[in-house]
């Protein structure tokens, strides 16, 4: 019962800073200023333009695609691999579960093993590549040693200790209704596999994680390539210049 206890106070303050870390950073980006106009050329010169190469960075990495082939293909393994692993557990928190969620379960159940390979060749690049290796700061390394945990204590739970995921469900769903006369199985894959996803919950507002929601706030990836139809001008600077006129 005292485990129950503690992993639903764990949770809860988890959720609380991710879901508030993350929005004031989402914030943060969305009230920068952008006073240049900076996209990387070649650049879209429309909206629907940026839209697309947007969706081509967010899911294909093209960038990283043509700047390195090597870290394109351990970097897309691995977000496309958590992507599955992400949407499958939503089956613990649905009920019923989603009917995409239900297709997706026999992939996600092997994507582990694909988000771990490619979790060993981005910490690997951290130690082979001298450049790479000069500007890695300890943060770099227990990042990657912290979700690297969490998949191979997720893969003990799958095929080597059975966990009770009937009653793991039964918590959570009673997490989001407030019922706690749910408890939480005492396996010890389970309880390293889940403090290991709170402390990735709870640093993520303040890590290079931040990536995620950052790239859409890029100056360099969402601008319209249009200086010479169309000046930019900053919201401030637009403010400023209406002053000066009056």
């Amino acid at each position: 019962m005292l485990l129950s206890v503690l992993f639903t106070i764990l949770f809860y303050a988890a959720a609380l800073i991710f879901f508030v870390g993350v929005g004031n950073k989402i914030y943060q980006y969305a009230s920068t200023p952008a006073p240049l106009k900076i996209p990387t050329t070649p650049a879209p010169v429309t909206r629907g333009g940026v839209v697309l190469r947007m969706l081509r960075e967010v899911t294909l990495f093209e960038s990283l695609f043509k700047a390195n082939k090597w870290i394109w293909l351990f970097g897309w393994l691995f977000h496309v691999a958590l992507a599955l692993i992400v949407i499958r557990h939503l089956r613990y928190f649905t009920d019923p579960v989603w009917p995409l969620v239900e297709m997706l379960q026999p992939f996600g159940k092997y994507a582990a093993f694909a988000m771990l390979a490619g979790l060993a060749g981005l910490w690997a690049r951290r130690f082979l590549v001298d450049r790479v290796r000069y500007i890695s700061a300890p943060s770099d390394h227990l990042m990657l040693a912290l979700l690297i945990g969490i998949g191979i204590s997720g893969v003990m739970m799958k095929f080597v200790s059975h966990t009770d995921i009937v009653a793991v469900k039964l918590f959570f769903m009673g997490l989001m209704s407030f019922d706690f006369s749910h408890p939480l199985p005492a396996d010890a894959p389970l309880i390293v596999h889940l403090s290991l996803v709170a402390l990735l919950a709870i640093i993520f507002p303040f890590s290079k994680l931040l990536h995620a929601p950052g790239v859409f706030f890029s100056p360099s990836r969402n601008q319209v390539d249009n200086p010479r139809e169309k000046r930019h001008l900053a919201p401030w600077a637009a403010e400023l210049e209406a002053g000066e006129k009056r």
